[in-house]
């Protein structure tokens, strides 16, 4: 009984700690994101090691859109006309971002949101964790990347 109790302890304190994400972090999800791992309801989790495509945030007055882009070696990115419309709204202190395409509607809860890091979770209760992305290049000529 008092190893569960320490236990909980331990992930309130842990759950307690986490930053509470503000509306001024919010300009802080533009840009390129590498997704590096889903997490399941179940515990179980998927690691992306290599990724084709990458996520391109452009967000501006809680309303914007989303892209995946194909990185090349040359550190510039291809880009197609395909994107997801996102809002993102407030509800009980938690923000959400809020997709529309064509074809669908869904919405993502925002856990984690840094400079270097994006954790958002879907109405499955799949948790997605990404990583700030940076450009390949190697050309190894000193270019500056795009």
């Amino acid at each position: 009984m008092k190893r569960i109790l320490i236990i909980l302890f331990a992930a309130t304190l842990l759950s307690g700690c986490q930053k509470k994400i503000s509306a001024e972090d919010l300009s802080k999800i533009n840009g390129y994101w590498e997704i590096e791992k889903v997490i399941f309801p179940d515990g179980n989790h998927k690691e992306y090691t290599v990724n084709e495509t990458f996520d391109y945030f452009n967000i501006e007055h809680q309303q914007g859109f989303r892209k995946k882009v194909t990185p090349q070696l040359d550190g510039t990115f291809l880009v197609n006309e395909t994107s997801e419309a996102i809002q993102i709204s407030k509800k009980d202190s938690k923000y959400f971002l809020n997709y529309r395409t064509p074809f669908a509607k869904w919405r993502e809860e925002l856990l984690t949101l840094s400079d270097s890091e994006l954790v958002t979770l879907n109405a499955s209760g799949k948790e997605y964790h990404y990583k700030r992305a940076a450009p390949i290049n190697l050309t190894g000529n000193g270019k500056k990347a795009q």
